[in-house]
């Protein structure tokens, strides 16, 4: 996977690229970023990349000029570009995009906004594909692209130790079960007898009921956009029976 990150703060990309999966994939080859600073491109002095906006208004907005060079210049080594803006007007980002980008044979360009917004004719010369990571506020677009980055890059295959541990954490639109890890026993707590039986059948069901408990518990409107396993089915009836849902 092939990416540029094109950013007035590229020291808040960089930081991460040095540490965990990303790093991991980055030393394996199979993940290339590189890391753009807008002001790069720009021709005065003082590295201008914003302004005030028209019409008046709180805030800065991004120029035009300095991102339209650096795509330019980014796109002369690589003329077929998939390029993302990462804005609140975006398409909600989901387990199927990551897929789709872990995929993609294009180098990829993510453009961080910044301050109030971008000067509106970077979307309508580019006409990028627009992603929002969810209905908040960000100081920026660094942090939504390091979500997608981390997100897709853990489905490439080969970042991964065990390729099962992308299947099993993938969100398939159920909750996770819950983790335990030694001592068996803390404060009084102790781990489900279940997971220390050394029966994998047993522990097995136990997951996956779990992940139909947590899922019911906390999110159930998950459950009416997955497709349940007949045993999946069954189970759920049982839940729904013993906590009377």
């Amino acid at each position: 996977m092939r990416c540029d990150v094109l950013t007035l703060f590229p020291g808040m990309i960089s930081s991460v690229l040095d540490e965990s999966i990303i790093k991991r994939a980055i030393d394996k080859g199979l993940l290339e970023v590189r890391v753009i600073n807008i002001r790069d491109f720009t021709f005065d002095k003082h590295h201008t990349a914003d302004d005030s906006p028209y019409g008046g208004g709180a805030g800065m907005v991004l120029k035009a000029e300095p991102i339209l060079r650096a795509v330019a210049h980014i796109g002369e080594g690589d003329k077929d570009l998939r390029i993302i803006l990462l804005s609140p007007q975006g398409k909600r980002y989901s387990q199927e995009i990551a897929y789709d980008l872990s995929q993609e044979k294009r180098r990829i360009l993510f453009i961080c906004g910044h301050y109030e917004g971008i000067d509106e004719r970077v979307r309508i010369y580019l006409k990028p594909e627009e992603i929002s990571i969810g209905d908040y506020v960000l100081t920026g677009g660094e942090l939504a692209a390091l979500v997608i980055i981390d997100s897709t890059v853990r489905l490439i295959e080969g970042v991964l130790g065990d390729i099962s541990s992308a299947e099993e954490e993938s969100f398939n639109r159920l909750l996770d079960y819950p983790h335990y890890t030694r001592p068996s026993e803390l404060m009084g707590m102790k781990v489900p007898d279940v997971l220390l039986s050394g029966n994998h059948e047993e522990i097995r069901l136990w997951r996956k009921r779990q992940k139909l408990v947590n899922t019911l518990r906390k999110r159930p409107d998950l459950l009416s956009t997955v497709e349940l396993s007949e045993e999946e089915k069954d189970l759920l009836g049982e839940i729904r029976e013993e906590e009377s849902i």
